[in-house]
């Protein structure tokens, strides 16, 4: 199973742990991690997961999601299908960095697109069915027990 997890997912264990929920998704997302290294789930990179990552202005988090980039099966590059993809999802309402990570996910044929960005996961609903976006509690649940 191949799945897309946006820069909001690599950055959840580093968020503040006391709300219930930031903690829950960030476990959940160790979880998936796991999953990852064991070779049972199949990791997407993107060129836009990098891109948003350079911004992160903390280095010693830019390094460690950095790292992840290793266990990706495919890193997707910028092309032209892509940007035709993301602009049409601007249009839905997607921002553009948004729009940019949904498209790379659905080019390379993602089963699963996971976010904790409250706002992708309603707009989600707008998307055709070529791809499940969820957040990563409701993908452990649904997947993986």
């Amino acid at each position: 199973m191949k799945i897309y997890l946006d820069n909001c997912c690599f950055n959840r264990p580093f968020d503040d742990q006391s709300q219930l929920r930031i903690r829950l998704e960030t476990e959940a997302k160790l979880k998936i991690q796991e999953e990852i290294r064991a070779g049972n789930l199949k990791l997407v990179w993107s060129y836009i997961l990098d891109y948003e990552n350079s911004k992160n202005p903390f280095e010693d988090r830019k390094f460690r999601i950095r790292g992840w980039a290793k266990y990706a099966s495919t890193n997707i590059k910028e092309n032209a299908e892509i940007i035709k993809r993301a602009n049409l999802l601007k249009r839905k309402g997607f921002k553009k960095l948004d729009s940019l990570h949904i498209a790379c996910a659905i080019i390379s044929k993602c089963d699963y697109f996971l976010s904790t960005d409250n706002k992708i996961l309603n707009l989600s609903k707008t998307l055709e069915r070529k791809i499940k976006v969820t957040d990563p509690i409701v993908f452990i649940k649904e997947i993986l027990s």
